[in-house]
C-alpha cells in the first residue's frame, strides 16, 4: 500500500508545469520521492527539472529507484522507460550549459551541487524487448552521445564554467559500438562531464580494441571487465590481462574461451599461461572470477593458487575439470568463502561426484547460489548427494536445468529441501518420464531438444505444486525457465 506522502506526490505532479514552479517551495527532503514518482510515471518535464536542479552532492539511481517505505515498487527491477532515461540526460545537460548561478528556479551553489550522477544498477539486456524501454546498450548510446556533444559545445568564457559532474555507468560495447565509445571517453577527459564506468562488458571485440577501451577507463571506478565471445586464446588473454591487472579496486573478472591443455602443452601455450597466472596474482580485491568455457583440466590448482584474497563467486562453467580439480578447490581456502558456485557442464555422474560432494561440504556454511545445468546428474547421484545438499542451509538458488531427472527424484529433492528455510528459487529440468523413447544415458544435448509430453508434463507441474502448498513451501519458485530473471548477479548476493 502507497503511503500518504506517496500519492500526495503524485497528486503534485499531475500538473508539470505547476510542479516545476513549486519545486522552489518543497523541502529538499521531498526531491528523492519526486524523483521516483516523477520517473515512474513518465513525468518527464518535471523529471528534467529536478535534475536541472538536484540539491544534493549525488543522484543515484539504485538509491532513488529501489523499494522503499512509501512505494514497494522496485524500478531497478524493470528495463527503464526510454523517455524517463532521456528527461534525465535532458536535465544533466541543461545543468552543464547553465551557469552555477542561474540554474533553474533554485541558483546552486558549489557546496551542494550535484558531482555524481550514478546511472549504473539498471536492468540488464536478456529480457523481453520492449519499444518503449531502454536497453543497456541503448543507456550506453545515450550517455556517450551526451559526452561527445558536451565536449564539442564546451565554452571558454570562465564565468559560464559549470560544476564538474562524473556519471557513472555501466558500458556494453560490440564491434559496431566500439569507435563511438571510445570518442565518448576520450571527450571526457578533462570535461565537466566525467564519464566513469563501473561495469564493463565488451562482446565480440577484436584485441587491440580491447586494450584501447581499457587504457581509456578509470583505473578507481572500473569494478567488473567481462569479456564476452571474444575467443582469445591464452595468445590473446596474455596481450590483455596485464591492461585489466592495472585496475587494482577490480572485484570481479569473466573471462570465456581461455584454453591450457595440459595433455597436449606448446612452448607458447605454457609461457602465455605463466604470464597469465603472473598478471592474475596482482589482483587485490578479485572476489568473482568466471572462465566459462575454459580448458582447465588439472590446472585448477595452478589458476586459484596465484589469488591474493579467497573468491566468493566462482564459474567454472564447461571447463572439462577433473576430480583432482574439484579436491583441490575443496581443500582451499575458496571453498569456505563461496557464495556463488557453477559447475554447469562438467559430467558430475562419474569419478567426480565424490570430490564435487566433498566441495559441496566445504562451502555448505556460505553457499547460497549453485548452478548445476547439463551435469548429467540423474536420479542415483542426486539422492546420493541430496544430504550433504541439504546442509546448504543458506542456499537461495539451485540450478538443475538439462539433468537426467525423473519425476521421482524432483519429488525426493523437493522433500529435502523443506528443511532449506532460505530456498526461492529451484530451476529443474523437465523429468525424464515425459519424453518418449529416450537414450540411456541420455546426452545433454538430447533433453535439451527433444520434445515433450505436454499433457504428462502439465501433471507433473500440478504434483509439484500440491507438494509445496503440503509443504508449507508455496512461497519457492520450481520453474524450468532458464531464460528469466533468476539467477543473481555476485553484486546482488
Amino acid at each position: 500500500m502507497h503511503t500518504l506522502v506517496f500519492l500526495s506526490t503524485r497528486q503534485v505532479l499531475q500538473c508539470q508545469s505547476a510542479a516545476c514552479q513549486a519545486l522552489p517551495l518543497l523541502p529538499r527532503e521531498l526531491f528523492p520521492l519526486l524523483f521516483k514518482v516523477a520517473f515512474m510515471d513518465k513525468k518527464t518535464v518535471v523529471l528534467r527539472e529536478l535534475v536541472h536542479t538536484w540539491p544534493f552532492p549525488l543522484l543515484s539511481f539504485q538509491q532513488l529507484l529501489q523499494e522503499c517505505t512509501h512505494c514497494s515498487r522496485a524500478l531497478l527491477q524493470e528495463r527503464p522507460s526510454t523517455e524517463s532515461m532521456q528527461a534525465v540526460i535532458l536535465g544533466l545537460t541543461a545543468r552543464l550549459h547553465t551557469p552555477e548561478t542561474e540554474a533553474g528556479t533554485q541558483p546552486l551553489c558549489r557546496k551542494h551541487a550535484l558531482r555524481v550522477l550514478d546511472m549504473t544498477g539498471l536492468l540488464d539486456d536478456g529480457v523481453e524487448q520492449d519499444p518503449g524501454t531502454m536497453s543497456m546498450w541503448d543507456c550506453t548510446a545515450a550517455v556517450a552521445r551526451t559526452c561527445i556533444a558536451q565536449q564539442q559545445g564546451r565554452t571558454a568564457e570562465p564565468g559560464l564554467a559549470p560544476v564538474p559532474v562524473e556519471v557513472r555507468v555501466d558500458l556494453r560495447v560490440n564491434r559496431a559500438s566500439y569507435a563511438f565509445l571510445r570518442e565518448a571517453l576520450r571527450s571526457s577527459v578533462g570535461s565537466p562531464l566525467r564519464l566513469c564506468c563501473r561495469d564493463l562488458r565488451a562482446e565480440d571485440l577484436p584485441m587491440r580494441n580491447t586494450v584501447a577501451l581499457l587504457q581509456l577507463l578509470d583505473a578507481g571506478c572500473l569494478r567488473r571487465v567481462d569479456l564476452r565471445f571474444n575467443n582469445l586464446g591464452l595468445r590473446g588473454l596474455s596481450v590483455i590481462i596485464p591492461h585489466v591487472a592495472r585496475f587494482q579496486h577490480l572485484a570481479s573478472l569473466r573471462l570465456h574461451y581461455v584454453h591450457g591443455d595440459s595433455r597436449q602443452p606448446s612452448v607458447d601455450g605454457e609461457d602465455n599461461f605463466r604470464y597469465f597466472l603472473a598478471q592474475m596474482g596482482r589482483f587485490t580485491c578479485l572476489r568473482e572470477l568466471s572462465m566459462g568455457s575454459s580448458l582447465l583440466s588439472g590446472r585448477l590448482d595452478q589458476l586459484l593458487s596465484t589469488l591474493q584474497s579467497p573468491l566468493e563467486s566462482l564459474e567454472l562453467a564447461f571447463c572439462a575439470l577433473l576430480p583432482e580439480d574439484l579436491r583441490f578447490l575443496a581443500r582451499s581456502p575458496h571453498a569456505v568463502r563461496l557464495k556463488k558456485l557453477d559447475l554447469s557442464g562438467n559430467d558430475l555422474s562419474g569419478s567426480q561426484l565424490e570430490p564435487f560432494q566433498g566441495l559441496l561440504q566445504a562451502a555448505a556454511a556460505t553457499l547460497l547460489h549453485l548452478e548445476l545445468t547439463e551435469c548429467q546428474l540423474a536420479d542415483t547421484q542426486l539422492l546420493a548427494t541430496l544430504p550433504v545438499l541439504t546442509r546448504c542451509a543458506s542456499l537461495r538458488y539451485l540450478g538443475l536445468y538439462g539433468n537426467p531427472l525423473s519425476m521421482a527424484g524432483l519429488k525426493e529433492l523437493l522433500r529435502g529441501s523443506v528443511a532449506q528455510a532460505e530456498l526461492r528459487t529451484v530451476v529443474h529440468p523437465f523429468p525424464v518420464d515425459c519424453y518418449e523413447g529416450l537414450p540411456w544415458p541420455p546426452p545433454a544435448s538430447v533433453l535439451l531438444e527433444a520434445s515433450i509430453n505436454e499433457e504428462k508434463f502439465a501433471r507433473v507441474e500440478a504434483e509439484l505444486h500440491q507438494l509445496l502448498l503440503a509443504s508449507g513451501r508455496a512461497h519457492v519458485l520450481w520453474t524450468t525457465d532458464i531464460y528469466g530473471r533468476l539467477a543473481a548477479d555476485y553484486f546482488s548476493l
